[in-house]
């Protein structure tokens, strides 16, 4: 499973919506996924590819962390995954 199919699944899960209706150019908001589950989201994507995303849930605009689409977070996971294997 690539990883952008891993992310669309687990924020399915969270939107309680089929993969199929998660596109990349999805918001989490547009999915209906609040701040809660937003957290949950990125826990759920730490431990699926075992990486430590710097995102700050109380100031989430701050975070180095893009989460704007899922687009997004997938470059994101890639770049963090990139640098882990260094």
């Amino acid at each position: 499973m690539s990883i952008q199919d891993k992310v669309i699944t687990i924020i399915a899960e969270q939107a309680v919506l089929e993969p199929s209706d998660v596109t990349m150019d999805s918001t989490l908001e547009s999915l209906g996924i609040d701040s809660l589950g937003l957290v949950e989201s990125i826990f759920a994507i730490e431990e699926a590819f075992d990486i430590s995303i710097p995102f700050n849930a109380n100031e989430p605009q701050k975070s180095e962390f893009d989460i704007s689409s899922v687009a997004s977070i997938v470059k994101g996971i890639e770049t963090l995954i990139a640098a882990q294997k260094g």
